[in-house]
């Protein structure tokens, strides 16, 4: 390689890096396997040793993990969290012993344990009780998430028999039960889905609010003490007491050499799938402390230890058929079926191939031999086709035009990627539809979320939301954990919502683009449903925002039989079809305000309301085509983007004098001001 071209590459290889870091450490959103990043930085750090005049201090490859986050207050760490280096082959395993051996004489003993897939923390206790948690960060300065980390379930609170200072180091994370568990209730209420454990946890842990932290159910596994004001000679001897102490250890079995230590590796290698964590690889770390002390650190990582990463194991298969899947939000997935093989620990049959897009990228058909393999070693995946051992007379797959449930017709969503159903009865997405029918965005049915939604379709007493207003209080007591004062509550809350109104029976149907704010626009227009069900295409373009698109939404979801039927059992239920938004006037029309701060007289929601009861609308963010931003207490970025662009600035008494004035004022002698 040329001086010239090492260069450039050096140049690409650390951008690439540093964008894929900083997906990673500080956005929780990676674009690449964590084995496909550690191949990026081994490939720098060859090149760097390789062009020493190119090796600078700021590289990715001198530096751990990412800058700490603003929204938390910085911890400088007492002990730095440093990183481990990589190896990827049996050679470079044996090559770290040659160094270690190199520079320590006599018998050595090493540790083996799991690598896992988490969030690296370091936990502060004074006197056996837990004072302060810090995420990793750049090793050097991390990020204070100790009230999340309360939440944390596995993290003890005090410890005991515990000496005066300690500091240790471990993992957050979300066991694959937990994830599991959040994506199918995500999936229910067509939240996005969580991409793995991982970034579940790190998502998790770096939220602003603690209560979002609870909800991710995480826990905790310590591997390391970084500060203690006890001694101890061996980091087995440490693990132990760090067990004793209450915490939830990482398992670890110790060997006399690295020939002897491979053995254990290829074992949980082979058994990844039998922990509760995700795993990436092995640690190889040396036991005797004092020997750890007398190797040192390089300015990045230990030269005690490394991490063997696992590459994704893969395997050849043969496609059998190609299966649609239903979703619950109605999303056609087509799932490739092919003749079983054992794959990290388990046998797989199966595995998705996404969307239409994924399958013309890659070309797969029927019949044909592909390689699959585990991403995240959680999930199937077809890689690739091999193409020279395709038979004669496969033909391209195309996903059908109508619902394999229903027979509806299918759509592509708006990015173009995805099909989805539009049946309003569609089997397959009876649990979303009735979720969302009953959220607060919608018919707002306090009591009825996602959990009992699902137990009411288990007990066969729903099947569309007509039918939640034929239940019965002691029907819905037999549920588990309901009860009769419950289900009371719940039977009262569903015969109060008959009368939220057009806008928000609107809303409930789920209609593309059609949520509560188009739903009031046409609740204003139209004195109920039947009158909106008359109106053609160009009557619909003709009201504000809601455009040739949406009004073509709404009238073939209308047209659709399914729909017909599902109107006419919610008006024998005895629900209003009537619309009760009412318009003071239009002295805001065509105008645009953003909330900001907290009100002293409305929540956000009144506030919003008031404006659109006088023809305006609201929106989230500030720009040039804002028309005013209304700050209450504590107003922040808002305000001072909107003071930037010279944007009018409204108290809300402001607001409250614009909504009370009389639409035309006059002086005295009758000319307009």
């Amino acid at each position: 390689m040329e001086r010239t071209e090492a260069k450039a590459k050096i140049e690409q290889l650390r951008a690439e890096v540093a964008e894929h870091a900083r997906r990673y450490y500080e956005l929780d959103a990676p674009t690449i396997s964590d084995f496909e990043y550690d191949k990026l930085i081994h490939a720098l750090a060859d090149l760097e040793r390789e062009w020493p005049d190119f090796d600078e201090p700021d590289s990715p490859t001198h530096r751990v993990g990412g800058k700490a986050s603003e929204k938390f207050a910085p911890v400088r760490h007492a002990a730095p969290l440093e990183s481990l280096t990589d190896v990827f082959s049996r050679e470079e395993l044996f090559a770290f012993g040659t160094r270690v051996d190199g520079a320590i004489e006599g018998p050595k003993q090493y540790d083996v344990e799991p690598k896992i897939d988490g969030l690296s923390i370091a936990i502060d206790y004074r006197n056996g009780v837990f004072v302060r948690g810090a995420t990793r960060g750049d090793g050097e300065t991390g990020e204070d998430v100790t009230e999340n980390l309360r939440t944390v379930r596995s993290l003890p609170q005090t410890l005991k028999n515990a000496p005066e200072r300690l500091i240790v180091r471990g993992e957050i994370y979300m066991s694959r039960a937990v994830f599991e568990e959040l994506n199918a209730a995500r999936e229910i209420s067509g939240e996005t889905m969580l991409a793995n454990p991982r970034n579940a946890a790190a998502g998790g842990l770096r939220q602003k609010d603690a209560r979002v932290t609870a909800e991710r159910k995480l826990d905790l596994i310590v591997y390391n003490i970084q500060l203690s004001s006890e001694n101890y000679a061996t980091h087995a001897e440490t693990l132990d007491a760090l067990k004793q102490m209450g915490f939830d250890v990482v398992p670890y079995h110790l060997y006399d050499s690295i020939r002897d230590c491979v053995e254990r590796i290829d074992w949980i290698g082979e058994n990844r799938d039998s922990f509760p964590y995700e795993m990436d690889g092995a640690v190889i770390k040396l036991n005797d402390l004092a020997q750890r002390t007398r190797l040192g650190s390089t300015a990045k990582a230990p030269r005690w230890a490394v991490a063997y990463k696992y590459p994704p194991e893969q395997k050849p298969s043969r496609v059998k058929d190609i299966v649609i899947q239903v979703g619950r939000t109605g999303v056609l997935t087509p799932k490739a079926v092919f003749e079983p093989i054992r794959l990290a620990g388990t046998t797989v049959s199966n595995a998705t191939l996404h969307n239409q897009d994924f399958i013309e990228k890659l070309d797969v058909r029927i019949g044909d031999t592909v390689l699959v393999q585990k991403a995240g070693e959680i999930i199937p995946e077809v890689v690739a086709v091999d193409k020279s051992r395709r038979p004669e007379g496969t033909v391209p797959f195309r996903l059908p035009e109508r619902c394999p449930e229903c027979g509806s017709p299918v759509v592509r969503d708006e990015d173009g990627v995805f099909l989805r159903c539009t049946g309003a009865e569609c089997p397959a997405q009876r649990l979303r539809h009735l979720v969302h029918f009953a959220s607060k965005d919608a018919m707002d049915i306090d009591g009825l979320g996602p959990a009992v939604v699902e137990a009411l379709v288990n007990a066969g007493l729903v099947k569309n939301p007509a039918d939640l207003y034929y239940l019965d209080a002691q029907s819905v007591a037999a549920l588990d954990r309901m009860g009769k004062k419950s289900a009371e509550k719940l039977i009262a809350a569903i015969e109060d919502s008959k009368q939220r109104g057009l806008a928000r029976l609107l809303a409930s149907f789920g209609v593309r683009q059609v949520g509560v704010k188009a739903g009031k626009v046409l609740a204003r227009h139209y004195p109920d449903l039947d009158a909106l069900l008359e109106a053609n295409l160009i009557e619909l373009m003709e009201l504000p925002d809601v455009g040739e698109i949406t009004a073509q939404y709404l009238l073939d979801y209308f047209a659709s039989p399914q729909t017909q039927h599902q109107l006419r059992l919610l008006r024998e239920a005895g629900v209003s079809f009537e619309s009760k938004e009412e318009q003071a006037d239009d002295r805001f029309a065509g105008k645009t305000f953003v909330l900001t701060g907290t009100l002293e007289h409305f929540t956000r929601e009144e506030a919003g309301a008031l404006i659109e009861r006088f023809g305006g609308k609201t929106a989230g963010s500030v720009s040039k085509k804002t028309s005013y931003v209304v700050a209450g207490a504590a107003a922040g970025s808002k305000l001072t983007k909107a003071q930037s662009l010279g944007i009018p600035i409204l108290s809300e008494t402001d607001l409250i004098k614009m909504t009370e004035e009389s639409e035309d004022k006059e002086d005295g002698n009758g000319t307009d001001v």
